[in-house]
């Protein structure tokens, strides 16, 4: 039968698009939603392994923009050599530190990264950066800060990486902590917007000022922004119970670092117990390794994947 012969009170066909319209338009009301609330998740909990080039970072051969002198030639390594040792340890996901490329790191060397990654069956789980959000809104130090940040959006659009971890930095000198707090929201909001356009999330770790769970929500939410969540970082809480601040910030988080250590506490991670809190507030997403203790990576990160990959399998 001709679309011109069905019956009046046939309602029309409800196409593919309108279908992706429509869903795409709920998903975005709900996550608009997520800076206020815990993000809305569905299913059960799936927690996927990760590894952070930042666990390697006395073997990378330049280090923020300067060569490595800590270890001879012929045993550094490159982005290239880290996402195939990703590969051959089975992780889902390699975190590819800012840190370790040039500073002027070509587009086609990021799009190198990427070809690797794929082709291995690796996942690039995010990006990283070394920023301070806490200068003054109209202040030079902000500008130069924004742009840094924006340079590294546009560059993990390009390796595939749907997150960066940020930072809300340090104070500046003359700059009160309330003044800082609120800098650092408003800059994360304008960061974010640049952010979203490219489907990239911002997740703010728990690192310099930002010593508690409750500072580190003040700051998410007041950016107002769905591309912007909570990069929680396990062993960084500088409070007398960081699985309490664990638990608190997991259901904003997009993205976890797993540390073997607890810094403040002087005292090893309990990685079973992070596994669960994870597992009870519902997070979906990359549990990545960044080893920080300052023996052989090579000898002792595959044993710590082994203890995170059981319990991400749980």
């Amino acid at each position: 039968m001709h679309d011109s012969a069905l019956p009046c009170s046939t309602p029309a066909p409800f196409s593919r698009r309108h279908f992706l319209h429509a869903l795409g338009a709920t998903a975005l009301a709900e996550s608009a939603r997520a800076v206020e609330a815990p993000y809305q998740r569905f299913g059960d909990s799936r927690l996927r392994l990760s590894l952070a080039a930042y666990s390697f970072r006395d073997y990378f051969k330049v280090m923020r923009g300067k060569p490595n002198s800590k270890v001879p030639a012929d045993k550094q390594i490159d982005m290239l050599d880290f996402i195939r040792f990703c590969a051959e340890h089975h992780c889902g996901g390699a975190e590819l530190t800012s840190y370790f490329f040039d500073d002027d790191v070509s587009d086609a060397h990021l799009a190198e990264c990427r070809h690797l990654a794929h082709v291995c069956g690796v996942e690039i789980s995010g990006t990283a950066v070394g920023n301070n959000f806490s200068h003054p809104k109209d202040s030079p130090e902000r500008a130069e800060q924004m742009t840094y940040v924006k340079n590294w959006i546009r560059r993990a659009a390009i390796l595939g990486a749907p997150h960066i971890r940020i930072f809300a930095g340090k104070h500046p000198e003359g700059v009160e902590a309330s003044e800082a707090e609120r800098n650092a929201s408003e800059a994360l909001e304008e960061a974010a917007e640049f952010a979203g356009k490219h489907g990239i999330f911002l997740g703010i770790e728990n690192h310099d000022s930002i010593s508690d769970s409750g500072r580190l929500l003040r700051i998410v939410k007041a950016a107002k922004s769905p591309w912007v969540g909570v990069n929680l970082d396990t062993g960084n809480f500088r409070t007398e119970n960081p699985y309490q601040d664990i638990a608190e910030s997991a259901p904003y988080a997009v993205n976890v670092q797993v540390k073997v250590y607890m810094r403040e506490q002087k005292q090893e991670a309990d990685l079973e117990r992070i596994g669960k809190i994870l597992r009870d507030a519902g997070y979906q997403g990359y549990v990545v390794l960044e080893y920080e203790e300052n023996d052989n990576p090579f000898e002792n990160v595959p044993r710590v994947l082994d203890r995170m990959r059981k319990f991400c399998d749980a």
